[in-house]
């Protein structure tokens, strides 16, 4: 996957031009990772371009996007659940530490991590596992794909 989508994620989002979206949720996008070394990791992105951190929309936009990011995190929760026995738990990220704009990390965990991993933020993995073509998103994750994107709407449909 490449192309000049990924120089304006949010951008080609909103273009529907981002091939990773999943859902249009109430304050972003719901995508799938471009790496899955841990099968379902996902992001949630803003839809204003400008917005670089939480407190920068007004509170009602705020608790949308930890709405959002609640609904995303359930959804890839039920399905690595469902999938894979190993499921741990799922990790929810807001550090704006690399890209300019706001987004939320969803990072399923897993017992067969490796054991000197396991139990530390998933940055902390070697930089092949973020290199290595063979993580890389593709045709093996849509199951992943379709699955938490029926979760999404089964969610939004709830609540």
């Amino acid at each position: 996957m490449t192309g000049d989508w990924r120089m304006d994620r949010i951008g080609a989002a909103l273009r529907g031009e981002n091939p990773t979206v999943l859902r249009r949720l109430e304050s972003g996008f719901a995508v799938i990772g471009d790496v899955q070394f841990l099968p379902g990791y996902s992001v949630l992105l803003v839809d204003e371009p400008g917005v670089q951190r939480l407190s920068d929309l007004p509170k009602a936009r705020r608790l949308s996007f930890l709405s959002d990011m609640d609904r995303l995190g359930e959804a890839v929760e039920r399905v690595c659940r469902r999938l894979d026995p190993d499921f741990r738990r799922v990790n929810l990220e807001i550090l704006g530490n690399t890209d300019p704009f706001l987004h939320a990390h969803v990072w399923p965990r897993f017992e067969w991590e490796p054991a000197e991993l396991v139990g530390k933020p998933v940055w902390l993995y070697p930089g092949d596992r973020w290199s290595d073509e063979g993580f890389w998103l593709g045709p093996q994750h849509d199951v992943l794909r379709d699955g938490i994107g029926s979760e999404l709407d089964r969610l939004g449909s709830m609540g």
